[in-house]
C-alpha cells in the first residue's frame, strides 16, 4: 500500500502547485481563457479529492469499495489538463 500512497501524494503535489500556477496566471489572459480555466482548476480540485483521496483512504486500510472511485479522479484530472490545452490553443490563436 506503499505505492499507493507515494502515488496519491504525487498526484496531490502536482496538482496543487498546477493550481497555484493557474492562479497566477488567470489574470495575464484574455476573458475568455480564464472561464476555461476556472473549469480546469474545479477538475483539478474534484480530481485530488476523488483521486488523491481515495487512495490516501485505501492505503490506510479503508473499504475497498473506494477503488472504483479513484479511476474517476483521474478522468478528472486529464480533462482539466485538456481544458488548459484548449485555453492555451485559443489565448495563442488570438
Amino acid at each position: 500500500m506503499m505505492n499507493a500512497w507515494e502515488t496519491a501524494s504525487r498526484y496531490h503535489l502536482f496538482h496543487a502547485v498546477s493550481l497555484l500556477g493557474l492562479a497566477a496566471l488567470g489574470p495575464a489572459l484574455a476573458s475568455g481563457a480564464t472561464g476555461m480555466l476556472r473549469w480546469a482548476a474545479r477538475c483539478w480540485v474534484i480530481g485530488i479529492v476523488l483521486f488523491s483521496a481515495s487512495l490516501y483512504w485505501l492505503a490506510l486500510g479503508g473499504p475497498r469499495w473506494l477503488g472504483p472511485i479513484t479511476p474517476l479522479g483521474g478522468v478528472a484530472l486529464m480533462l482539466g489538463w485538456l481544458l488548459v490545452a484548449i485555453a492555451a490553443w485559443k489565448h495563442a490563436a488570438k
